[in-house]
């Protein structure tokens, strides 16, 4: 399987100043202020910093099991701005809501995730439907719009997610492709013509940690940032 190798991109590290409320998650020297889910920061397995860029590569792995990196802050209402890299055939995700406790033993038990995926993986997109490809909210709704950017090549989402107006929405690429209730009766029929209907802690919390997934794939994320709304 092809995979990107970023020290021969050649890419420009874009600035992350805050600016209108916006604060960076990544500091583009560290992980500091992320940790692996139930696990801490004393084995980050798999996840490290290269050139400003957030990596996730499984052959840096030092232990078998699973390493999604999540934020040491909790958030509720949000807009976060994230740009993502995927390798060929690669599959991640980007979480909200997630609660970190020994009765989940992963983070998308509890979180919603936005899809992070090589759109050209025909064979896994023809298996799995358009509910799984890059800009879904995984398994609940497709991207109204197939904009994503082939593997190996930066995109970006805006995630914005608001439960006192009861409102989320992604931009791909700038492009508006879902809107969505995120509580309430409307979010409790999402779930429930879902594949998560008979998970029981899928998607009720409203405070929670952002979770960057280990999917066994390399992946790579920059100019990380979230800002409150209201």
């Amino acid at each position: 399987m092809k995979q990107f190798t970023l020290i021969t991109l050649g890419f420009i590290l874009i600035s992350c100043s805050p600016g209108e409320g916006w604060v960076p998650l990544f500091n583009g020297k560290d992980l500091e202020g992320w940790h692996i889910y139930l696990k801490g920061t004393a084995n980050y397995n798999g996840w490290y910093v290269d050139h400003g860029v957030l990596v996730f590569d499984p052959a840096n792995r030092t232990e078998a099991s699973n390493a999604d990196l999540v934020t040491d802050q909790q958030f509720t209402n949000f807009e976060l701005s994230i740009e993502w890299m995927i390798s060929e055939r690669g599959n991640s995700g980007i979480f909200w809501g997630v609660k970190e406790d020994t009765t989940y033993q992963h983070t998308y038990e509890t979180g919603p995730e936005i899809q992070v995926l090589d759109d050209n993986w025909a064979e896994y997109i023809e298996e799995r439907g358009n509910t799984q490809r890059a800009g879904s909210l995984f398994n609940v709704i497709a991207p109204s719009q197939i904009i994503s950017k082939p593997a190996g090549e930066w995109n970006h989402y805006l995630i914005h997610i608001d439960h006192i107006k009861n409102e989320g929405f992604v931009l791909f690429n700038k492009m508006e492709i879902m809107r969505f209730a995120v509580n309430g009766s409307e979010w409790t029929e999402l779930v429930s013509n879902s594949a998560f209907r008979d998970w029981p802690g899928f998607g009720k919390e409203k405070t929670g940690h952002v979770a960057l997934q280990d999917h066994g794939s390399q992946v790579a994320y920059r100019n990380i940032k979230i800002r409150a709304l209201n």
